[in-house]
């Protein structure tokens, strides 16, 4: 046991998804679920299944401060004295950040979106973590008492050993077939995504821009309003697409449900890494043929400048918080392969400098570049969902921008703050929010002056294929509607 963390062995545990079904079952409609999920069948890290409190900010206060206070408060020591700050592994605050907390990472102007699209928290204090390269599970909890095992934890062990007891027993419930739904709702239709990746490469032709990340979303609701049942949409999303970086996380009435490939932030003893994704392919069930789809991506001279020109843009935002001299590329331009896509990979990582931590690093690096494009600055300010046309349209301060609309927890970061002052964040892509009966499909892709619109636009649908199959929608092959 590490000081101020409790462990308890599960002799024969349960899978991740067996338990996660069972602890939403015995509190159903719970305000705080999680499941930090390594994805189907993973054979390396870890998972987290858990429930939550909900963490409550001040609507006109900055978000990264209110954070900190709560974590500080979570790490103090009984009976008064300096914050403890010790390794509890995924515990402390887990939740999400949206894009539009932009406005106070760059202090730029962003558009106004719900508070639980801003920022979302949980404040998580126990849990069960799997081990999937031994194959072991353990309970852990936080011990602000300093008296181990005792009173409500106690019992807390003895409900959680008695569920994963019961959710060993038996299999999970077959996964629900989708609900009807209703016709997809795009922002932006084929002709004008396109017209937009052609506006992109007039901003980077005139010099205002080297890349630019352009988005769109896409919705869609039951048809009889009854709530999507987030648990279930999950549990079909990650065995059609496994990632490392998977989640279910519900906030209140807010799920967000992931199969991020990204890294946004990882720190943990003092080494801050991202891993920023830029170049995709598709996948083909022919070997040869993907193969040969990898070998393209790797030396294709379009993807390797989208990829480097985020590297550098990282190294930077990295450099502002590190030691100097101890930004380093560890790898560039590597090719990792996922169900449906490979993607051009790179590492930047440093040293965080003396007194700093995770939200320094928040601060100083969100959004990530792989989202907005460079130089940062100008990008957001050409790609701005929340500014009234200005005439023109051709974006930019004053103008109206090239996104439609803002993009919500879409294009954010989210995974969880430990007590230590390390986080492992990941890119809110490959991801549906569901709210209620309507679940939303965010989707994108960098643009550079050597981009083709017609393959940007098969891009953009091809990444979020995955997810509407999840949904149980699928479009037809012109991109216009759903079959």
């Amino acid at each position: 046991m590490r000081r101020g963390l409790l462990e308890h062995p599960i002799a024969a545990p349960p899978s991740a998804e067996a338990l996660l079904v069972a602890l939403d079952a015995a509190h159903p409609g719970a305000a705080g679920l999680v499941w930090l999920d390594s994805g189907e069948g993973a054979t390396r890290g870890t998972s987290l299944v858990a429930l939550g409190e909900p963490v409550l900010f001040d609507p006109d206060a900055p978000v990264l401060p209110q954070l900190r206070a709560t974590l500080d408060a979570l790490a103090a020591p009984p009976h008064g004295g300096a914050a403890g700050r010790q390794p509890a592994g995924p515990l402390g605050l887990i939740g999400w950040f949206g894009y539009e907390l932009r406005a106070e990472t760059m202090q730029m102007p962003a558009p106004a979106v719900a508070p639980e699209h801003r920022a979302a928290w949980l404040l998580v204090d126990r849990g069960v973590l799997f081990d999937h390269a031994t194959g072991e599970a353990r309970l852990i909890a936080l011990d602000p008492s300093g008296r181990g095992w005792q009173g409500e934890l106690a019992a807390w062990r003895q409900r959680m050993l008695a569920l994963a007891a019961r959710a060993s027993d038996a299999s999970p419930p077959p996964v629900a077939e989708p609900p009807a739904l209703g016709p997809l709702v795009d922002r932006d239709d084929d002709a004008h995504y396109a017209r937009m990746v052609a506006r992109c490469q007039e901003f980077i032709r005139e010099g205002e821009a080297y890349q630019l990340c352009l988005t769109t979303q896409t919705a869609v609701e039951t048809l009889d309003g009854s709530p999507l049942d987030a648990v279930a949409l999950y549990r079909r999303l990650r065995r059609g697409s496994p990632a490392h970086h998977g989640a279910l996380l519900r906030v209140d009435g807010v799920s967000l449900l992931s199969a991020s490939p990204e890294t946004f932030l990882r720190v943990a003893d003092g080494i801050v890494q991202t891993r920023p994704i830029k170049g995709t392919r598709p996948r083909s069930p022919e070997p040869e043929r993907d193969a040969a789809l990898a070998a393209e991506l790797a030396a294709n001279d379009k993807e390797q400048a989208e990829n480097l020109m985020i590297v550098d843009l990282m190294r930077n935002d990295l450099a502002r918080v590190s030691e100097v001299g101890s930004v380093v590329v560890t790898g560039l331009h590597e090719v990792e392969s996922y169900a449906h896509v490979h993607q051009l990979v790179s590492t930047v990582e440093g040293r965080l400098r003396e007194g700093l931590d995770a939200l320094d690093a928040v601060a100083a690096c969100f959004p990530a570049g792989s989202m907005t494009g460079a130089p940062k600055r100008r990008a957001i300010e050409l790609l701005d969902g929340g500014v009234k046309s200005g005439g023109d349209g051709r974006g930019g301060v004053g103008h109206g921008g090239l996104e439609r609309g803002p993009r919500g927890i879409y294009s954010g970061a989210f995974g969880y703050l430990g007590l230590d002052g390390g986080a492992d964040l990941a890119m809110v892509i490959r991801s549906i929010v569901v709210e209620g009966g309507r679940a939303t499909v965010g989707a994108g892709g960098g643009v550079t002056a050597l981009s083709v619109p017609a393959a940007e636009v098969a891009e953009m649908r091809l990444k979020a294929a995955a997810l509407l199959r999840a949904l149980g929608v699928e479009r037809e092959e012109s991109g216009r509607g759903p079959r």
